[in-house]
């Protein structure tokens, strides 16, 4: 999955979590045996969800830093090859640009 499929899922699951978190402080005036248990019941589910997203958040951001110390580690043990590289991809885009 891709950062911003990720970003976007992570967003939506938080706006998910406040509108139910919002329902159940709406009806937390209403009476009734099954409705008490509904909320308790969806309570829970919110509770598990924020841990959930809370882990999920956690492991995405060590897998960015791990490719970020990755590369970094890379761009050092071969950084004139990198420069090298940069040069001529440099060079290609400028003679693909002043062509007419």
């Amino acid at each position: 999955m891709n950062e911003v499929t990720t970003q976007k899922l992570v967003s939506d699951v938080k706006i998910l979590i406040e509108d139910a978190e919002e329902l159940l402080r709406a009806t937390a005036s209403e009476t009734g045996e099954r409705l008490t248990e509904l909320r308790q019941r969806l309570q829970k589910k919110i509770d598990e969800g924020k841990k959930a997203l809370a882990e999920e958040e956690s492991a995405w951001r060590r897998r960015a830093e791990e490719a970020r110390a990755s590369t970094e580690s890379y761009l050092r043990e071969n950084a004139w090859s990198s420069v090298a590289i940069a040069a001529g991809v440099g060079l290609v885009l400028g003679l693909l640009l002043r062509r007419d």
